[in-house]
């Protein structure tokens, strides 16, 4: 339930969002999101769930200082969340929180957190992300075509020298395209992920993946 309640937290950044700004949203906006009557037990149960999120969203960063010394830091998502007794609630995200969650938003902002909550390999993230952009952030049916190169930038990145790194091309659809397609595929069982490969001779050039949102009244 709590995963619902960020959701609609998260759901007030937009794109000129200011990393200082506060939110405010009523109690009774939250239940009739949620499809919830305006009973005191509802009440109390957006309370807890407020609750539960500012003692369990605790968060740990790691960078570098300016003298080259790596540096974790401690943190909370939430830097305050205020509840007013006619049912205001007023939040802000702590300045250590707010860049990473207004980047989360830019890149999945079609998706649900209790949806990004459930991916497990980082690989499927970044296919998220793909899609995301690529689908103008409708998540509709679309395409993604690259080189090689391309596909390889975007998952592996590259190295602390800042080379790319680069991967056999079997390997790389086995271990990095096929674990993302597999769990997308558990994820949105409504949604046909079509991986392509293009060669020129018997060399692999690049991969086109085709996204087709499955229309049905049928439970897949």
């Amino acid at each position: 339930f709590e995963h619902k309640v960020l959701d609609y937290c998260f759901s007030f950044v937009k794109s000129d969002s200011k990393l200082e700004e506060a939110f405010n949203v009523s109690t009774s906006d939250i239940l009739h999101h949620l499809g919830l009557s305006s009973q005191g037990k509802n009440y109390r149960r957006v309370g807890e769930a407020f609750k539960r999120l500012n003692e369990q969203t605790a968060l740990y960063l790691s960078f570098k200082n300016q003298g080259g010394k790596v540096v974790l830091r401690m943190a909370q998502l939430f830097e305050y969340i205020d509840f007013v007794e006619d049912g205001a609630i007023h939040f802000k995200f702590s300045r250590p929180a707010a860049p990473y969650v207004f980047q989360l938003r830019k890149n999945f902002y079609s998706f649900h957190l209790s949806e990004l909550a459930n991916v497990r390999s980082k690989y499927a993230l970044t296919m998220m992300k793909l899609w995301n952009a690529n689908s103008n952030g409708k998540l509709e049916s679309t395409s993604i075509k690259g080189s090689i190169a391309d596909w390889q930038s975007w998952f592996l990145g590259s190295n602390s020298h800042g080379d790319p790194i680069h991967w056999q091309s079997g390997r790389f659809k086995q271990k990095v395209l096929g674990t993302a397609i597999s769990e997308l595929g558990k994820l949105y069982p409504q949604t046909l992920f079509t991986l392509m490969t293009n060669k020129q001779g018997r060399a692999v050039t690049g991969y086109q993946l085709d996204i087709t949102n499955i229309h049905t009244s049928l439970k897949l």
